[in-house]
């Protein structure tokens, strides 16, 4: 059982910004950015290398929360929303979740 999977089931605390029936959203506890959230499937995938079209509906949700939570959060001027895919690509936990960073000026390249 991964981290997320037990803040999902209240196993482990956790600022949650936003839940509904298909995705849950809460501050990172390492932030990279003034503001930090990560967004998750209840769902258990592990990655996007595992999505299948029934996940279809379930990703969007996460991108339509991660959107409505960071102009929640006043992020009106910007934002970045970033998935991290396997070790290569920097995913440290095997559960999908979106990177929701922002309050700052964001560079480009990242990384």
């Amino acid at each position: 059982m991964t981290v997320f999977a037990k803040i999902i089931d209240r196993e482990i605390p956790a600022d949650i910004v936003y839940e509904d029936d298909l995705c849950l959203a809460f501050r990172d506890i390492a932030p990279k950015a003034p503001t930090h959230v990560l967004v998750i499937p209840k769902k258990p995938i592990a990655s996007l290398i595992d999505l299948t079209d029934e996940d279809e509906a379930i990703v969007g949700r996460c991108v339509l929360v991660a959107s409505r939570v960071a102009a929640g959060l006043g992020l009106g001027s910007g934002y970045r929303l970033v998935v991290n895919c396997g070790p290569d690509g920097g995913q440290e936990v095997p559960h999908l979740h979106f990177h929701l960073l922002g309050g700052r000026s964001l560079g480009w390249p990242p990384g």
